[in-house]
């Protein structure tokens, strides 16, 4: 089949609504605030591990707990909400965030740690599927760009989280995770706001149908059964990125810390380097995306990241980080794509599809988490990043997906 017979056309409709910019960033920021309050889990993990005497293999557990509370029930709740949304969902799945991190703050043991960390997992269970909705809602047809605005909130949040951890939590103590349930009570009441627009727009005659809510009316054009393959394609890419990023977000800290003897509050300021290049691939993959097709942003993102971590495990500190950035750059840049070519392909299921890949993205990091932490208490720390330096390989299944484009009336 040749590249234009293989190329999809999706035309728009009808575009029946402007970019909403100030729901885009509001949604954004409340992103910033629960991702923020999430990144203190794997933040005060060596802060636990001291305190508790954990083993890597506990730590792993808990990245795991948290982490399937935080994935197994977002594709049910998306494909609930695509027949009955439910605009203040987004503020009680808050609430369950404040009462993990409360009880996270005054945890006295494994079991209680993991509790408080189901909490917070359930909380963004709740928060990805309704606020991508949103995001969706408010884009004007512009998808990428808003998926790349509300994504850079959640980046920008899992940047500032270690940092404030490190600047907060690990000088003086457990306790003063309780700051962060201010921003969770911040976010409460934005996102009862922000409900109240998305009511709003759920009771507009002319939004009265789910097609319309999007804003653009598509139709893919392939089979289920290729619909399918693209799909299972697109989640063994998210497999290799989430991976990957869970050897960085739950062990990198570790991995400096034992290698190059830095401090722990050294090694969480460089882990803040690392994902705020994680923000700022975000920002780049989006936009690139509606430009020159998602497919070659997948492609460049996923396996133009293998140079980088192949050479990883063998440089000095100073290129260690210097790698680090340009690694989170690139390897970034594809989820926004990865997640507006999934609802290219399925149209009309945004909230089923993006609590799909949400909580397959949360879930392979648990559980990638749980072995990478198994493995090193089997070998070591700078072993799984000499194995993990591989899995950007995989991109190269991106060769597979069926070419989708855009074109405007």
């Amino acid at each position: 089949m040749n590249e234009k017979a293989q190329a999809i056309s999706l035309q728009p409709k009808a575009v029946i609504q402007k970019t909403v910019y100030s729901i885009l960033f509001t949604i954004s920021f409340t992103h910033l605030l629960n991702d923020m309050m999430q990144s203190v889990i794997p933040a005060i993990y060596p802060l636990l591990k001291t305190n508790f005497n954990f083993s890597f293999t506990q730590i792993g557990m808990i990245n795991f707990t948290f982490q399937l509370t935080a994935s197994l029930l977002q594709p049910f709740i998306g494909y609930y909400t695509d027949g009955k949304p439910r605009p203040f969902s987004l503020a009680v799945g808050m609430a369950f965030t404040l009462l993990g991190l409360i009880l996270l703050s005054v945890a006295t043991g494994f079991y209680t740690i993991l509790i408080a960390v189901s909490l917070i997992g359930l909380g963004s269970s709740v928060f990805h599927p309704e606020s991508s909705r949103v995001a969706h809602l408010a884009s004007g047809g512009k998808k990428g760009l808003a998926q790349s605005i509300f994504q850079l909130g959640g980046n920008a949040g899992g940047a500032i989280g270690p940092l404030l951890t490190a600047l907060i939590v690990v000088p003086y103590g457990q306790f003063y995770i309780m700051w962060f349930a201010m921003a969770a009570i911040l976010a409460i009441l934005i996102l009862i706001q922000v409900g109240k627009w998305y009511q709003g727009r759920l009771t507009a005659p002319k939004l009265a149908k789910s097609i319309e809510l999007e804003g653009i009316k598509v139709e893919s054009g392939l089979s289920r059964k290729r619909i399918l393959i693209a799909l299972t394609i697109l989640m063994i890419l998210i497999f290799s990125k989430y991976f990957y990023m869970a050897s960085m977000t739950s062990y990198f800290t570790f991995y400096l810390i034992e290698k190059f003897q830095v401090s722990v509050q050294q090694s969480q300021l460089y882990l803040f380097v690392f994902l705020a290049s994680v923000a700022i691939g975000t920002v780049i993959g989006g936009p690139l995306g509606d430009r020159f097709g998602r497919k070659y942003v997948i492609w460049f993102s996923i396996l133009g990241a293998a140079p980088f971590t192949l050479l990883l495990p063998y440089m000095d500190l100073t290129w260690t980080i210097i790698l680090s950035i340009v690694i989170g750059v690139v390897i970034s840049s594809a989820f926004s794509a990865i997640l507006v070519y999934a609802t290219d392909l399925v149209p009309n299921k945004v909230g089923m599809i993006a609590g799909l890949f949400f909580g397959f993205a949360f879930g392979m990091g648990g559980v990638g988490s749980a072995i990478l932490g198994w493995l090193a208490d089997k070998t070591s720390i700078e072993y799984i990043f000499k194995i993990c330096a591989y899995l950007p390989l995989i991109g190269i299944i991106t060769w597979f997906l069926p070419n989708v484009k855009h074109k405007k009336e």
